[in-house]
């Protein structure tokens, strides 16, 4: 044995760990609704798979609402998405007005503005 050891020496190119959201294929950040979560204190414990599952809810979401948007922006031969067609969006889907009904009040001004519980 002339120093070699059998093991050990191998120079295999080390992998590069993957994001949660790469894994899971979404854009959305897994990590920082993990981490949201956790110091929100919204239960006593979480499985590693709850803020998959809500990044991917919320993704989903966000893609609906920007598809309807941005087919409102089109339907009134805009460019670009603005707040009023968000809210058109919003206000012409069944599902999604009564997923959003209790969010926003409309203030004295005629301008939506979030409501405090």
């Amino acid at each position: 044995m002339s120093g070699e050891r059998g093991h050990g020496h191998s120079r295999r190119p080390r992998r590069h760990g993957l994001s949660r959201s790469r894994r899971a294929e979404l854009q959305f950040p897994v990590s920082r609704v993990d981490r949201l979560l956790r110091e929100g204190c919204y239960a006593h414990r979480l499985s590693s798979s709850t803020p998959v599952f809500l990044a991917g809810i919320l993704e989903y979401l966000t893609s609906n609402i920007l598809e309807l948007a941005g087919q409102e922006a089109r339907n009134s031969h805009k460019m670009r998405i603005t707040p009023e067609h968000v809210q058109k969006a919003l206000g012409n889907n069944q599902y999604l007005s009564r997923l959003f009904e209790n969010t926003y009040s409309r203030g004295g001004d005629g301008v939506a503005q979030a409501r405090m519980w």
